[in-house]
């Protein structure tokens, strides 16, 4: 029976292990909603599947493109065609699953045409002066040098007040009406799961995986410059401790759980906790009748 699903959450949170065990359970397809794991070279700090579980489920969203490669929205929406064609023809539930929620919000919303970045010499503080003073519409922070630029290329290149470009080249949606579930755990647990997940990353070779990234990738692509990474290249060359490193990406992981729990509650979606798998679990067995 195909339907579409998606269960959202900040990092460490623990969703992508419950999707996993919900999908060996109702043979799911699962598609991965998260920035990093499109990479084929960036497996311990995107915290990837594990290759046994990607040969005991269908994963999409997965070892897509290199690090020097660009990803963009456009691209997740091709994957998710994928992943629904699969679905489909497998008669399977799709269980969209991950933190980068900028995604499954755009697959909600549509997408505008696409404009090809463009070098932009202002500085951060210069180029988030020009937003205010050109769209008023504008909803972009003064930190997110990445939404920043984009709107630079889009002005620049269509001659057009950004806002009003983006809204004139909306194309429909592929999803009109999704069911989400919000695995919204507390603070203090989220905090708690990072600090282990960042101990075991560490354990598991991530500065090894950084090193042989930053020998083989020019250190100013923008995954190399996700959190993980960014610290143990400060490591790598001497500039902080082995502790100092922990420390770093445990807090820069807590930011982005901060963010991410802000830009989720955006969604209209029945919120988890603790018991999240037994939740989902009594859910999908009514949705697909099984006795």
């Amino acid at each position: 029976m195909f339907f579409t699903f998606a269960l959202i959450g900040s990092t460490a949170s623990g969703k992508s292990a419950i999707a996993h065990k919900l999908a060996l359970k109702y043979d799911l397809v699962i598609l991965s909603l998260d920035s990093l794991c499109v990479y084929k070279q960036i497996n311990i700090a995107s915290a990837k599947p594990s290759k046994k579980d990607m040969k005991e489920v269908k994963y999409f969203g997965i070892d897509l493109i290199d690090v020097d490669e660009k990803f963009n929205v456009s691209l997740f929406f091709e994957e998710y065609e994928r992943a629904k064609l699969f679905a489909k023809a497998k008669n399977k539930a799709l269980l969209i699953v991950g933190g980068s929620s900028f995604y499954l919000k755009s697959l909600m919303q549509g997408l505008s045409e696409y404009v090809k970045d463009i070098e932009c010499t202002l500085n951060n503080d210069e180029l988030y002066e020009l937003v205010k003073r050109v769209d008023k519409n504008a909803k972009i922070e003064k930190n997110d040098i990445y939404r920043l630029k984009k709107w630079y290329s889009i002005y620049k290149t269509s001659g057009e007040i950004p806002s009003v470009f983006l809204a004139k080249t909306l194309k429909k949606p592929p999803i009109d009406k999704l069911e989400i579930f919000y695995l919204n755990l507390d603070k203090e647990k989220i905090i708690k799961n990072i600090a282990l997940r960042t101990a075991n990353m560490l354990d598991i070779g991530l500065i090894n995986e950084a090193k042989e990234l930053f020998l083989r990738y020019d250190e100013r692509l923008k995954p190399l410059n996700s959190i993980g990474l960014k610290e143990c290249k400060d490591f790598l060359d001497n500039k902080i401790s082995r502790k100092e490193l922990e420390i770093l990406i445990n807090t820069h992981t807590a930011q982005l759980a901060k963010r991410q729990r802000t830009f989720n509650k955006k969604f209209t979606s029945t919120k988890l906790n603790e018991n999240a798998f037994e939740v989902l679990d009594e859910w999908l067995k009514n949705k697909l009748k099984v006795k």
